[in-house]
C-alpha cells in the first residue's frame, strides 16, 4: 500500500453512513485507510418514547458501538436538532473544517437534490456549497488548513430516485457484509425499535442475533444487495463476469460539482476494485 487514503462519509442521521456505505467503509479500514463517519444532525426524533438528550445520548452511544464494529476510527455529531437542518454558512464552514481536518481523498454523502427526508437533501446541499471552498481557498475558514486537491465527491443513492440512478461505482461488499449488518445491530433505537413501530413491525423484532440478522437483510434489502443498476459499474470495474457472482454490494455517483477520474484513478482511491 503505497497511500493511505482518508475518507469522510458525511450523512444526516447517525445510522446512515452505516447503512448507505458500511461496507465499503469496513473494507478500507481492513485495507489499513482511514475512516470517519459525520452525521449533521443528532437525530433527536428517532423515536417513538424515548426523546430530548437521553436519545441523544444514547444514539451517540450506538453510532461509536457501530464504528467500532466497522473500524471507523471517528465519528462525530453536530448538535443540530433532527429536521432542522439547513444550509447555513455556520454548518458549511463546518463540514469545511471536518473535510479538511480529516485531510479527505473521499467524500461521500447525498444527493442534494433528493426526494427524501429533508435533513439528507440538505445535508447533500450543504456539501456541495462547501465543495469549492476545500481546496486552494486558504481564507476560507482559516483555521482548517486548505487542501491541495479537491477530493472526489459521491453520492449515495436516495432510493426515490432509483428508476434514474446510474451508479459510476459500485462496491462488493461480500467481504464485509457481516461488519456491516453488525453496524446496523448496534443502532437498536432504529433497527429494533423506532423503524419498526413506524412500519407496525414491533411484534416481529426477533431476539437473537441469528434471527436479528436476517430481519435485517429482510427489511433493508434495498440498501445491501445487488440491483440491476449496479451490474454495469460491477463489470467495468471488476471485469466481465462480476456481476452475476456479486450478491451484496454498495453504489455511488460521482457528483457532477466534483472532478471526475478516469476508472485508473478510481481504481487506485478504491483499492478494493483491484481484488
Amino acid at each position: 500500500m503505497t497511500k493511505t487514503l482518508n475518507i469522510i462519509v458525511i450523512a444526516a442521521h447517525p445510522d446512515e453512513a452505516e447503512i448507505y456505505a458500511g461496507g465499503t467503509s469496513a473494507l478500507f479500514a481492513e485495507l489499513g485507510h482511514r475512516v470517519k463517519f459525520v452525521s449533521l444532525t443528532n437525530g433527536d426524533c428517532g423515536h417513538y418514547s424515548l426523546s430530548g438528550q437521553e436519545l441523544v445520548d444514547r444514539r451517540t452511544e450506538e453510532a461509536h458501538e457501530a464504528a467500532k464494529r466497522l473500524g471507523v476510527l471517528e465519528y462525530s455529531i453536530l448538535n443540530i436538532s433532527d429536521g432542522r437542518l439547513s444550509n447555513h454558512y455556520e454548518v458549511r464552514e463546518e463540514v469545511i473544517r471536518q473535510i479538511r481536518n480529516w485531510r479527505a481523498d473521499i467524500v461521500i454523502t447525498f444527493h442534494p437534490d433528493g426526494p427524501g427526508h429533508v435533513d439528507n437533501r440538505n445535508a447533500g446541499k450543504i456539501v456541495s456549497d462547501a465543495a469549492d471552498f476545500i481546496a486552494k481557498v486558504p481564507n476560507a475558514v482559516p483555521d482548517a488548513p486548505s487542501l491541495d486537491q479537491s477530493p472526489l465527491f459521491l453520492l449515495m443513492p436516495d432510493y426515490g430516485k432509483r428508476a434514474s440512478y446510474s451508479p459510476d461505482i459500485v462496491v462488493d461488499i461480500g467481504a464485509t457484509i457481516e461488519k456491516k449488518l453488525l453496524s446496523c445491530d448496534a443502532h437498536a433505537s432504529q433497527f429494533y425499535e423506532f423503524a419498526p413501530w413506524q412500519r407496525n413491525l414491533l411484534s416481529e423484532v426477533p431476539s437473537t442475533w441469528e434471527e436479528r440478522r436476517e430481519y435485517i437483510l429482510r427489511y433493508w434489502s434495498s440498501f445491501i444487495n445487488v440491483s440491476s443498476e449496479m451490474l454495469p459499474a460491477l463489470d467495468r470495474l471488476y471485469g466481465n463476469g462480476k456481476s452475476a457472482s456479486t450478491v451484496y454490494a454498495e453504489p455511488f455517483e460521482i457528483a457532477d460539482y466534483g472532478r471526475r477520474p478516469a476508472d485508473d484513478e478510481l481504481k487506485l482511491l478504491f483499492p478494493m476494485l483491484n481484488d
